[in-house]
């Protein structure tokens, strides 16, 4: 049986049924609907009190029934047919209203959006058709569609509607299709929509300088930032994270913008997300399922593919519950690539086996790993770990220390798996020639997502079996003492870190003096550095060989609140 779309809980199976039989109906080409067909869907609207959209392509089938309102029953833009900015879908819209008004704006957004042919609305009062009402697109950016005065539905059923399309197209032709630029669904592209929720617990600062790494992270998905919505709450709203009202407004924006993804700063639950979904019409992710996609796709070797897809796993089980047919959204785009995505449609049990299986294997590269440390041991090669947060600088400056080739980018997260490379250090005084082996490791970032922590904890021991740390920071960056307090809580979750560790500023090339004296001021024990422009490498590499030969006491690094 074909789907019925919307919020269909409460509704009976046998209306359901008579839901399902509008699939059967034909309407005429030349007609927008005939009376039959419109009293069928007031009968039906009526019964059920909801309102009803019928989705009508241009031979008159009946392509998708729904029920809720245009703005929340729209059709996906993979699912629209693809044509030209001059042209129209070749669907129109169809839907019932318990009240004798005008098509609001969320609903005529939705028709812009979707490039419907037309939006009609049959307002219905004791089971009866009372008006109709008209709308369609025109080429006019500040006016974008007209509205006709309210139609009995003798004049409704009278209208040519193939005559009035042909005659709508040519105009917006004729305009060169500027009306539709904005709303391009051509581009394979997420268009999103970023929610922030600032809570009492997080500081003003704190919570833009999120918002503006979640743009990032957003941005190195390969989604585009339309705009960023903000709510001040004492703490979040239990069902939709955001209060009613607020979620009605995210629903207006992202039909306004053409979003097609509305992405949270935070957390959210699985029922969470549901509601939200319900409400508004589109996908909704939150900040993890950001970061996992970034991570499916920065993954290169096997070894960081079975952690990624174990890290996807273990973040979406506890989401499986009642998702129903909403598993069927999974597909290209973020917090859906990757390794995992085709196992989560598959039963809990199966899921459950796959994870078991992947955590042996991630058993197995952690046995492997110590193996390896093992033999560096044996060789009594110290060895330094690069630390820090994602994209500071670590990959640039193991490659200008060592010559690797590991990849690099002004993006967050480039790179995720390990590389230790040799690098020879003279002694300036006894000009003897020192080797250390330097970790790259991957990138730390605010509230490091839980399962990324423990699927790649075979990585990270990489950390905690090194000799010292060197804590490389973006001096560069705006919130570069947010990132040191977020890398120092990370370190400090870890069962065991080196008591030796040093920090190393990167980028100085690229800040202010004051900056650059701000920072020496409130860590005189740390170096400075700018691995692009190879300045202060040598005095890290003799403050290196020091850390290492430092019998006991650590270099302390100064605490600090942000």
């Amino acid at each position: 049986m074909q789907n019925i779309y919307g919020n269909i809980q409460g509704i009976k199976a046998s209306q359901i049924k008579r839901l399902q039989q509008l699939y059967e109906q034909r309407e005429p080409g030349d007609r927008f609907i005939t009376a039959e067909f419109a009293q069928t869907l007031a009968n039906l609207s009526t019964d059920i009190h909801h309102q009803i959209c019928c989705y009508i392509n241009r031979r008159g089938q009946v392509i998708r029934v729904a029920v809720g309102t245009p703005s929340q029953t729209q059709i996906p833009t993979d699912e629209l047919p693809r044509r030209s900015a001059e042209r129209l879908s070749g669907i129109r819209c169809i839907t019932t209203q318990f009240k004798s008004e005008l098509p609001d704006l969320s609903a005529l957004v939705a028709m812009t959006n979707q490039r419907l042919d037309a939006l009609v609305m049959l307002t219905i009062i004791d089971g009866e058709i009372d008006d109709a009402f008209l709308a369609y697109l025109f080429p006019d950016p500040e006016n974008p569609w007209i509205i006709s005065p309210p139609l009995t539905l003798d004049d409704l059923t009278e209208q040519e509607f193939d005559i009035l399309v042909a005659e709508w197209e040519k105009e917006i032709a004729d305009a060169g299709g500027s009306v539709f630029l904005s709303q391009d669904i051509i581009s394979d592209q997420d268009r999103v929509l970023l929610v922030g929720v600032h809570t009492d617990d997080v500081s003003t600062q704190r919570f833009e300088d999120g918002l503006a790494e979640l743009v990032r992270l957003v941005e190195s998905a390969g989604g585009i930032v339309l705009d960023v919505m903000r709510q001040k709450r004492d703490r979040p709203h239990p069902q939709t994270v955001v209060g009613k009202g607020k979620v009605e407004e995210v629903k207006l924006l992202a039909q306004k913008v053409g979003a097609n993804l509305i992405v949270f700063d935070r957390d959210i639950s699985a029922s969470q997300a549901r509601n939200l979904e319900q409400e508004i019409g589109i996908r909704v992710v939150d900040r993890t399922e950001v970061i996992l996609d970034i991570f499916a796709q920065r993954a290169r070797t096997q070894e960081g593919k079975l952690q990624v897809e174990l890290a996807q796993l273990e973040y979406m089980l506890p989401r499986l519950r009642g998702r129903g047919q909403e598993m069927s959204r999974l597909g290209a785009g973020i917090g859906t690539r990757g390794p995992g995505e085709t196992k989560l449609e598959t039963e809990r049990r199966v899921i459950q086996r796959r994870i078991a299986q992947l955590q042996e294997e991630v058993n197995q590269l952690q046995a492997h790993r110590a193996r390896i440390r093992q033999q560096r041991q044996e060789q009594e090669i110290p060895v330094v770990a690069l630390v820090g947060y994602t994209n500071a600088g670590k990959s640039t400056l193991l490659n200008v220390l060592t010559n690797a080739e590991v990849y690099t980018a002004d993006q967050l997260f480039a790179t995720l798996d390990p590389t230790t490379r040799k690098v020879v250090i003279i002694e300036p005084e006894t000009k003897q020639r020192r080797s250390i082996l330097l970790t790259d490791t991957v990138g730390f970032i605010h509230e490091l997502p839980p399962p990324l922590m423990d699927a790649f904890r075979a990585t990270l021991e990489e950390v905690i079996e090194a000799d010292a740390l060197i804590h490389v920071v973006d001096l560069s960056h705006p919130a570069w003492e947010n990132h040191i307090v977020s890398v120092e809580e990370i370190l400090a979750e870890m069962p065991e870190i080196p008591e030796k560790s040093l920090i190393a500023f990167n980028k100085t090339d690229r800040v202010t003096k004051e900056t650059l004296v701000a920072a020496q001021e409130r860590y005189p024990e740390s170096v400075f550095i700018s691995a692009t422009q190879h300045l202060g490498l040598e005095t890290l590499k003799r403050r290196s060989l020091e850390l290492i030969d430092e019998p006991t006491e650590s270099i302390t690094i100064p605490q600090n609140s942000y």
